[in-house]
């Protein structure tokens, strides 16, 4: 008995979501095709091991939760300059590769498909992850919140404001880890945060130069998942590259004084 038929017979209400159309019917999105329309959101399990090498228990732990038509993974960092978390897994050493990879098989091999979530954190971090240096991001401003370190929580502290000539560097980090994914058999992959809308006057929190380091990080991505029949990347092209994103979020000092200026832009863009 499948899952959408045992949840039918113990509910019959629920029965119509396996109609055409429904909660469990099957889905096409973009050249994929989900077994149904449950999407297994990314929540931060902070359980990497040393070195942010996801857990060895992380197979079993995506594996469990494949009946879901397409599952989209923790927040993993691009760069150590991206971690912000303790214990947050990264797709940058090759021992972190290799624990994605076997993330990814184990979903494969219980018939559903995963998206990879990457990130870097910007300015929502603490020295204590980059050897008392401070967290850079688009501007010098101060930061409300914690940061739970190895000390336990510890307060944020004001970053450093990137040059101009920096960013590039990091845009071209999303898209390496772009093509690392591809090449392990992840389909897919968000990129975070609103934290890269700046307010740095060079960088007008205004739509369209505000937004120009998401967008720029997302179309530099974009081209690591090129069109090609290779076995295990058949159909894959631009359209593999997504970007999460939270208006409405308000935490971490963030809010945007033209908000559907800035993201009806990205949105669009």
């Amino acid at each position: 008995m499948s899952l959408q038929e045992s949840i039918a017979l113990q509910n019959p209400l629920l029965a119509r979501a396996a109609e055409p159309n429904g909660l469990f019917a099957p889905y096409r999105l973009g050249d994929l095709d989900l077994s149904n329309r449950l999407v297994m959101s990314p929540m931060t399990r902070s359980r990497a091991v040393d070195g942010n090498v996801p857990n060895p228990l992380a197979p079993t732990y995506y594996a469990q939760r494949a009946s879901a038509g397409l599952i989209v993974t923790e927040a993993t960092q691009v760069s150590p300059q991206g971690v912000g978390y303790i214990r947050t897994p990264g797709i940058h050493s090759t021992e972190q590769v290799k624990g994605w990879r076997a993330v990814t098989q184990a979903v494969h091999r219980a018939g559903s498909k995963i998206f990879a979530q990457l990130w870097h954190v910007g300015r929502v971090s603490h020295p204590d992850f980059h050897d008392g240096a401070l967290p850079v991001a688009p501007s010098a401003l101060p930061v409300e919140g914690e940061a739970f370190t190895t000390r336990g929580r510890t307060k944020l502290v004001t970053p450093r404001a990137l040059e101009t000539d920096e960013l590039p560097g990091i845009v071209a980090t999303f898209s390496r880890r772009g093509r690392e994914r591809q090449s392990r058999g992840v389909r897919r992959r968000g990129i975070a945060r609103r934290q890269w809308l700046p307010a740095r006057p060079v960088f007008c929190a205004m739509a369209p130069t505000g937004a120009r380091t998401p967008t720029a990080a997302a179309s530099k991505t974009a081209p690591a998942f090129p069109g090609s029949g290779r076995r295990g990347n058949r159909g894959l092209g631009p359209s593999a590259c997504g970007l999460q994103d939270r208006a409405v979020f308000s935490g971490y000092s963030m809010s945007d004084s033209h908000p559907i200026e800035t993201f009806s832009f990205i949105a669009s863009d």
